[in-house]
């Protein structure tokens, strides 16, 4: 049997926590900006760190598994 948790888990936050696609943190003008489709290197570098911080929490704290077949 496959494990698909960590995948489907990396697959949303990788889309949800797009810099620009749904919200960008920190915005260019504000503190945070909604569906702009733009983004900076700050705001890749926050992003990355919550992806990180997200999927180590799913993962590994909590412990998140899928099993298919």
């Amino acid at each position: 049997m496959a494990d698909w948790g960590p995948v489907v888990i990396g697959l949303v936050l990788f889309v949800v926590l797009t810099p620009g696609l749904l919200f960008q943190l920190p915005g260019k003008s504000r503190v945070i900006e909604f569906t702009n489709m733009q983004t900076s290197g700050v705001s890749i570098l926050v992003h990355s760190i919550l992806f990180f911080g997200l999927i180590t929490i799913f993962l590994i704290a909590i412990g998140v598994h899928i099993s298919s077949g």
